[in-house]
């Protein structure tokens, strides 16, 4: 797993006695409803678990009202346009914070693909596991096995989200993707069946912010990341672009798969904020 570290990350901004006092109620309710809820998702599975195995057809919804509660607690605007797909598809966008997971996922129930170091982190880790996440070490070795798990997800009908950058960014360009993952998506049972959605993720800094305010990237740790959005006065957006699932049988194979997705994804980045410098 690289870490993308291209752009210098902005200095972290001095915070006073108001910013504090925003982080603290804006941070307690955020945990209150993340974690009161994930114990809420954890006692349906109880229920879920046994009558559907992984199949989970109530416990993502949970996982969809908390993420849209979560950004409303921290102030963030947020839109979504374009189709919603229907029929067996997985999805791939551009990675460029944290805040993709909430993002994403207050859209629609889906099943992020994350690297297996996630499952150990404190707090995200346990919320990644609960939330039916796939953890893939992102190793060539592997990737036999990993597209074999990747096949049996979506065979069950799972809606899964890959970030095809292998790394976050600033948000303001979209990296190459890699084809690796994109190898499941094209194995023999599926390609025939199976469309891919290229999402972009799209962020509309605060009015008088760096335009890579809600970035993380580099060596920037997530609770200094997470404070200073707590404690900005007034937040800007985030936008959801859905575009055209691509079906997979229409491609001759999974690097062509990628590059048709990378170039609709950037496209996309571009168009909505002109600002965007695509490649980094």
């Amino acid at each position: 797993m690289t870490t993308w570290r291209a752009q210098t990350p902005p200095k972290a901004p001095r915070i006073g006695a108001a910013g504090w006092a925003r982080t603290v109620l804006r941070g307690v309710p955020l945990a209150v409803w993340i974690f009161g809820m994930l114990g809420l998702h954890m006692l349906l599975r109880l229920v879920e678990r046994p009558l559907f195995g992984e199949r989970r057809p109530v416990t993502p919804w949970i996982t969809v009202a908390v993420c849209r509660g979560a950004l409303a607690i921290m102030g963030m605007g947020r839109a979504v346009r374009g189709p919603r797909m229907s029929g067996p598809g997985a999805m791939v966008a551009n990675h460029g914070s944290w805040l993709d997971i909430f993002a994403l996922n207050a859209c629609e129930p889906l099943y992020f693909v994350s690297k297996a170091e996630v499952a150990g982190w404190p707090g995200i880790g346990l919320l990644a596991r609960a939330t039916g996440t796939v953890f893939i070490r992102r190793d060539r070795r592997e990737a036999g096995a990993q597209q074999k798990v990747l096949a049996r997800r979506l065979g069950l009908g799972h809606r899964l989200l890959v970030f095809p950058e292998g790394t976050s960014t600033d948000t303001l360009r979209v990296l190459p993707f890699k084809a690796t993952l994109f190898g499941a998506f094209v194995s023999d049972g599926l390609r025939d069946t199976l469309s891919v959605q290229p999402i972009t993720v799209v962020y509309h800094p605060p009015k008088g912010a760096e335009p890579q305010f809600y970035g993380w990237w580099g060596d920037m740790e997530f609770a200094p990341h997470l404070i200073k959005l707590l404690a900005r006065p007034g937040h800007g957006r985030v936008e959801v672009i859905r575009h055209a699932p691509i079906a997979v049988s229409s491609m001759s194979d999974r690097k062509a798969l990628a590059q048709r997705a990378e170039e609709t994804v950037r496209a996309g980045l571009e168009s909505a904020r002109p600002e965007a410098v695509g490649h980094g």
